[in-house]
């Protein structure tokens, strides 16, 4: 099965590109493509309408590590539809490389690996194990942009 066969069958709903708050520009690409790697800016979750996720705040606060498992994996699906976007089709992916999770903790939060396995279960869900398994970092940062909880980057091989 294909991934975006894989998509349609888990009942996965991919939202529109990100509707930044007003008056702001991004100047930077989403997603960049480079002979077949493609490098992928940091997201952050995303409603199906493409706004900001209005789950905010601190891992081990505000927010639960399963608020924040949930935060990666939306995260995730805002990444399949930027690179959905530019690629037309997320099934020339060959192999996830790279994964970078960031994470807004409260001071000695250390279980950022649990929060960014959200993204990895869907990655790996969707791709399969031999495409999608990445490496991976997850780190705490004191803050993410828009009080996010969750902030990913990463990087995919495409065939050419």
């Amino acid at each position: 099965m294909t991934p975006d066969e894989k998509i349609q069958e888990l009942n996965l709903i991919l939202p529109e590109p990100i509707k930044l708050p007003p008056n702001l520009e991004m100047q930077f690409s989403w997603i960049r493509v480079s002979g077949n790697r493609v490098f992928i800016s940091g997201h952050v979750a995303l409603n199906s309408d493409g706004s900001i996720s209005e789950v905010t705040g601190k891992v081990g606060g505000a927010v639960t590590v399963e608020q924040g498992y949930e935060a990666a994996r939306q995260t995730g699906l805002a990444i399949l539809s930027s690179l959905k976007q530019e690629l037309g089709t997320l099934n020339n992916i060959i192999a996830w490389l790279r994964v970078f999770g960031m994470v807004n903790v409260e001071p000695g939060f250390v279980k950022t690996p649990p929060v960014i396995n959200g993204f990895s279960d869907l990655i790996i869900d969707v791709f399969g194990k031999e495409i999608g398994n990445h490496s991976r970092s997850a780190v705490g940062m004191a803050e993410l942009p828009f009080g996010a909880p969750v902030e990913i980057e990463a990087e995919v091989e495409i065939s050419t």
